[in-house]
């Protein structure tokens, strides 16, 4: 059993000062395998003050030192790279193959951020002025538990790089991982004070980094629910905010794709991480005149999915976080079947073998309206919508006719036409022909998807503030 009672602080690890504990449940067995203790808004209070201390000399830092703490948290977190993977699996249910994905992306947020700080201006002419850009002041990190050790190292290196200390207030879900990276993190020697993390509830710790006067910018992933509450609070103190929130991304298919190279590969995008992902295409938009073959291919293509352990090398879907995730999913898996789609694939219940987990069976719908729940709400599980359209105007407009707006993807055999596609679609990232990542460019949503970007140059100015020097 598995105890986790401190929280980090000024430079150490230390007891917090709340009491409240909170178990850590296997989404595998359902059976308890530990307890975190959360912190308060004392802890939290205690965790601002040393990052308000440190960020006085941390701003005035270089970009050369920068750089070099960048470098050495990538080297400890790097060294740890079997373990981390390990606990993500055990903690979390997330795949083998996506852990390691995971865990690589954790890496390569430092080297990532490293590339663009060496190239970035902190000063730049405008007119006959100055205009600097200076680190915007103690940033409040508050992250998700779908991939926990991604957005806590991929938001800390873009706080450091820009000169600011950080609050992280990551998911108590996630504790086990919290604790290994905070010990990787520890291991890297930045000053104290530099970055802080409170295990505790949002309702709690992310209420007060909210609402505190001393913390000057929010970096929020999470639900669009979530992300309006923070919203709401951080104005009274003016607090610059960048929201990643939720999504319903919509997979084009066009008329002239290679059905049998694209419908396989839209199967599996949609179960990345386990279906509980926010830029998986869940919407698959198919031509109408193509439906039949389409549903074939579909359901040839789910038969290869193996939802399993998570442990397991040929797991391609694991369990939901919690028993209260698979709940959520089983009643959405219910909504489609009484809004009138047609279950394809899956349905209800847990696939033989693995009735102790939160185990999902891999469901497809077809004939899926888009004005259905559940082809507007976000199921966060695997859960596939396939939706007809009779031309691409009307592909365009189901396309957009969503109040997310975080990814979408496009297949065709021509690369000029899904282009022109593309710049038509209300969505942050867009991807052609395949699944992309590019940690350079920029990633955020539009509408109900959030404010702001990560990432690259987009991703470092957000953390910034502008001065402008006239003489």
């Amino acid at each position: 059993m598995k105890k986790i009672d401190q929280v980090y602080i000024n430079g150490a690890f230390v007891k917090p000062h709340g009491t409240e504990t909170f178990d850590l449940i296997s989404p595998v067995t359902n059976q308890k395998t530990g307890e975190v203790t959360l912190g308060d808004e004392e802890d939290t209070r205690a965790a601002i003050a040393a990052a308000k201390q440190a960020f006085t000399s941390f701003s005035r830092t270089t970009r050369e030192e920068r750089i070099a703490y960048l470098q050495a948290l990538q080297q400890a977190v790097s060294k740890r790279e079997k373990e981390l993977v390990n606990v993500m699996v055990e903690e979390y249910g997330g795949t083998l193959q996506f852990c390691r994905m995971s865990v690589q992306f954790t890496i390569s947020g430092f080297t990532s951020m490293i590339e663009t700080l060496q190239q970035f201006d902190f000063e730049k002419t405008m007119g006959q002025s100055k205009v600097r850009l200076e680190p915007a002041g103690v940033v409040g990190i508050i992250t998700p538990w779908n991939a926990s050790n991604g957005f806590i190292c991929g938001k800390l290196a873009t706080a450091i790089a820009a000169g600011c200390t950080a609050v992280v207030k990551p998911s108590e879900m996630s504790a086990a991982q919290t604790q290994l990276i905070t010990e990787c993190l520890h291991e890297a020697g930045l000053p104290k004070g530099v970055f802080n993390i409170v295990n505790g509830l949002g309702s709690v710790v992310g209420a007060e980094i909210t609402r505190h006067p001393d913390i000057a910018k929010i970096s929020f992933t999470g639900s669009t629910v979530v992300g309006k509450t923070i919203a709401r609070s951080a104005v009274d103190t003016m607090k610059r905010v960048t929201l990643e929130l939720g999504g319903k991304s919509p997979n084009i298919i066009l008329d002239d794709a290679d059905l049998q190279k694209t419908i396989p590969m839209a199967i599996f995008g949609a179960y990345m991480n386990n279906g509980q992902a926010c830029i998986a295409p869940t919407r698959l938009l198919v031509p109408e005149n193509k439906l039949e073959e389409v549903n074939a291919l579909a359901k040839a293509a789910v038969q290869q999915v193996q939802v399993g352990r998570p442990g397991d090398e040929r797991t391609n879907v694991g369990p939901m976080v919690s028993k209260k995730q698979y709940e959520r999913v089983q009643n959405y898996i219910r909504v489609g079947l009484e809004e009138g789609a047609t279950l394809l694939a899956g349905g209800e219940g847990k696939p033989e073998g693995l009735e102790d987990g939160n185990f999902v069976k891999a469901t497809i719908f077809t004939n899926v309206r888009n004005d259905m729940r559940i082809a507007q709400e976000e199921i966060f599980g695997p859960v596939l919508s396939i939706i007809p359209y009779k031309t691409e105007e009307e592909a365009i407009a189901i396309a957009n006719d969503t109040t997310y707006g975080l990814a979408a993807y496009i297949s065709s055999s021509s690369s000029e036409r899904a282009r022109r596609v593309a710049a038509r679609i209300d969505a942050g990232r867009v991807c052609i022909n395949g699944f992309s990542h590019d940690p350079q460019a920029p990633f955020g949503g539009f509408k109900q998807s959030g404010i702001g970007r990560e990432f690259g140059v987009y991703g470092l100015e957000a953390y910034l503030e502008l001065k402008t020097i006239l003489e």
